[in-house]
């Protein structure tokens, strides 16, 4: 399928930059009692460092099974998946686990914050286990919520809450930070507030950001933009320049 997928002009990274995912004919069956059901077919892409990419698509359309494989948290069925040299397609349960530690942040749609630790202990969590955490109060700072560090989920609007599953994530220091429909069950200021967040980590710390979404406005602040449907890659396009997160058509 890859073959056919049509490039944008200028879209091609340069060979000499190392990509940090290489996908290669990667592809994701699910048994269903007696049914098969194919949730990614045949997917070749590369993610680079320092890249700010959106990975766009309908709900159904298989980004959340492409984001959880390239996350360690799920692997294929066939086809290939690379963490810079390390193969993802063939890692063992504890090679996985490591791998997310060190190198992974997550931010999911639904916060999953513990709910009786404060925001400052929720966001201690993942950095305790880092190799070269950032600052916890610091990294609290960042997002808006130095005020709000001893308050427990139940305390926070959903815009905080994400803010704080933001802090977590970051906290950790990692190269690559996945994010799993960030502003889904947010409004449009609240929205704003999360993409600034990730733009400000992607530019400060030259990280490695995907999100997956199905809003189209939110491709427009992206480097890339994978655009997925019915399981397979249909297009990659670059944005020569992407708008700030203020600028995003709601």
């Amino acid at each position: 399928m890859s073959s056919a997928i049509p490039i944008v002009p200028n879209s091609i990274v340069p060979n000499s930059v190392l990509p940090l995912i290489r996908a290669k004919a990667l592809s994701k069956t699910y048994q269903m009692g007696e049914v098969e059901v194919k949730a990614l077919s045949n997917v070749d892409l590369e993610i680079y460092e320092n890249e700010f990419v959106v990975i766009l698509g309908p709900s159904g359309s298989g980004k959340s099974t492409l984001l959880n494989m390239v996350g360690g948290m799920d692997q294929a069925t066939s086809g290939e998946l690379y963490y810079k040299d390390t193969p993802l397609h063939t890692a063992d349960p504890r090679r996985l686990t490591l791998y997310r530690r060190d190198a992974v942040g997550f931010v999911f749609q639904f916060y999953n914050l513990i709910p009786n630790l404060n925001a400052w202990e929720n966001v201690s969590l993942a950095a305790e286990i880092a190799k070269q955490p950032f600052d916890i109060s610091t990294t609290l700072a960042q997002v808006g919520l130095a005020e709000r560090a001893d308050h427990f989920p139940s305390q926070l609007s959903g815009g905080e809450q994400q803010r704080v599953a933001l802090a977590r994530a970051i906290a950790k220091n990692p190269e690559l930070l996945l994010c799993d429909e960030p502003t889904g069950a947010l409004d449009s200021q609240t929205s704003i507030q999360v993409l600034k967040i990730l733009k400000d980590f992607h530019q400060k710390y030259h990280k490695t950001v995907v999100i997956i979404t199905h809003n189209a406005g939110v491709a427009a602040i992206a480097n890339r933009v994978f655009y997925i449907k019915d399981g397979g890659l249909s297009r990659i396009v670059t944005n020569d320049h992407p708008i700030s997160p203020e600028k995003v058509n709601w």
